[in-house]
């Protein structure tokens, strides 16, 4: 029986997001096996989750962009000493920046032991390299291990783990459907979606995203003769109302007018269970891909650029929908043949919740034996 353990997470945040959904879950795992979970945040919506499941929320303003943020170093010296912590998590640079400069000034035999989790490819810098400085980095896909690797020379590889993120198939379960009810509020606020078949984008608004790619395979689908509708889902950031205008401009001038944009949505779930397609069109490579994964594990058909994290995870789940980076011609006929074929991918258990947290608090207790 491994010891109880006492842990501590640090992030920006916990306002939304996958990484601050993945602090929530691993903090009920720790405390439905009877460890102590402790978290560092600047507070957000999701705290009162994470403390309904078990978990402890310290709130302090631990990624203010300013030099007075390391007036935390001391206290957080401090906490770790008195709340005895056993395990020390950092999973973004500005805390793991606090984290490490406090561990690193405790003595050896006293202090926990240091882990960090990279969740993105961030920019090659000093700043950055905070994240190779963990006892053990945890690595969410194997592109991010091997970016690790070729950017920075000086980190012990042997330190890295590779745990992928992983989704609640309670959650999301295989051949879902929505309910009546939902069905009913969706057509209601949005009566042009009514009998047509969706592709569906989610993320962000931001050029990275693929939206004029998009809008360009819906394009020459029409030009085809293939009637969808085009389904937009993601966050405006207010200071880019501009790009919104620009992509309407570009979808008027494709004459594509089977185009819906629904702002940022809390049921992503149902929306890519009404999907007939959902698509990730990153020309930047991402480091996992947690919308493609969500909607494979429902069993909904995904088209994505093999790259990165996304590119994983289609080889492993659902190559057909693989398409070479930024290939217009081989978006449409993978589309067209994934529409006409209409073939689900397998139920998935190669990236699962479970699967991710046994791996997680395994590494803890190897750590803290």
């Amino acid at each position: 029986m491994a010891r109880r353990l006492t842990v501590l997470q640090l992030l920006p945040a916990l306002r939304s997001g996958g990484v601050e959904q993945g602090v929530l879950e691993l903090g009920a795992e720790l405390a439905r096996r009877g460890h102590r979970s402790l978290v560092v945040s600047g507070g957000g919506r999701m705290v009162s989750e994470l403390e309904r499941g078990g978990s402890e929320h310290i709130r302090w303003s631990i990624a203010r962009k300013s030099p007075l943020v390391f007036l935390l170093v001391p206290r957080l010296r401090r906490l770790l000493r008195e709340r005895e912590v056993d395990i020390l998590h950092a999973r973004s640079r500005l805390p793991a920046w606090v984290a490490y400069l406090a561990w690193r000034s405790m003595p050896a035999g006293h202090r926990p032991r240091f882990l960090t989790t990279v969740h993105g490819l961030y920019s090659v810098s000093r700043y950055s390299s905070v994240m190779t400085r963990g006892e053990r980095v945890i690595a969410v896909s194997d592109c991010v291990r091997d970016y690790l690797i070729q950017n920075y020379p000086g980190m012990e590889a042997s330190h890295i783990r590779v745990i992928p993120r992983g989704v609640d198939h309670r959650q999301f379960p295989y051949g879902y459907a929505p309910s009546a009810a939902w069905i009913g509020r969706w057509q209601a606020e949005f009566p042009q979606l009514r009998q047509r078949r969706l592709l569906t984008l989610p993320g962000r608004l931001t050029r990275l995203k693929g939206h004029a790619d998009f809008i360009r395979l819906l394009a020459s689908l029409k030009a085809r003769g293939v009637e969808v509708h085009g389904l937009i889902v993601g966050a405006l950031d207010p200071r880019r109302q501009h790009y919104v205008v620009e992509l309407r401009e570009l979808a008027s001038a494709q004459g594509v007018d089977q185009l819906t944009f629904t702002g940022q949505r809390s049921d992503m779930r149902e929306i890519y269970a009404v999907s007939e397609l959902v698509l990730s069109l990153s020309r930047k490579a991402e480091s996992f891909g947690r919308t493609v994964l969500e909607a494979l594990t429902l069993g909904v058909p995904v088209a994505g650029y093999a790259h990165g994290g996304v590119g994983e995870i289609l080889a492993r789940i659902y190559p057909q929908g693989a398409i070479p980076v930024g290939d217009d011609a081989a978006l449409l006929e993978r589309v067209a043949a994934l529409l006409e074929q209409s073939q689900r991918p397998p139920p998935q258990q190669a990236y699962t919740l479970d699967a991710m947290l046994v791996r997680t608090v395994g590494l803890y207790e190897e750590l803290c034996p």
